[in-house]
């Protein structure tokens, strides 16, 4: 089985940081994809960022030169730095993980609150 544990989320002021983690164990092969979502009150979950297993990264035009996602694949774990927050990011935020166990299945984390305010 394959368990992801997140950290990181809590509250934070506009323009401030933070540092969402999330780390992957159990029994598989290999990692593909790794990406970070959100969904905030009354929205659907939306893709934030994701980067591959060959490192390339996508962004969510609403987060672009902000947030940096970031991955250590020796760890499994992926990272997403948050930076210049704004009170529209709030939201749960939600990793997901593409695991060969063989087959490809995804895997989601708990959640985390992010919440902007001052």
């Amino acid at each position: 089985q394959v368990r992801l544990v997140e950290s990181g989320g809590g509250l934070v002021q506009p323009g401030g940081s933070l540092r969402l983690s999330c780390a992957a164990s159990g029994t598989f092969f290999g990692i593909n994809a790794m990406g970070w979502y959100r969904q905030a009150p009354g929205l659907q979950r939306e893709l934030v960022a994701s980067v591959t297993r060959f490192g390339n990264t996508y962004y969510a035009d609403s987060v672009k030169g902000r947030f940096t996602i970031s991955r250590d694949s020796a760890k499994n774990t992926v990272y997403l730095q948050m930076d210049s927050l704004k009170p529209e990011d709030t939201a749960v935020y939600y990793c997901k993980v593409d695991v060969r166990l063989p087959g490809t299945r995804e895997f989601w984390g708990q959640g985390l609150q992010v919440t902007v305010s001052s």
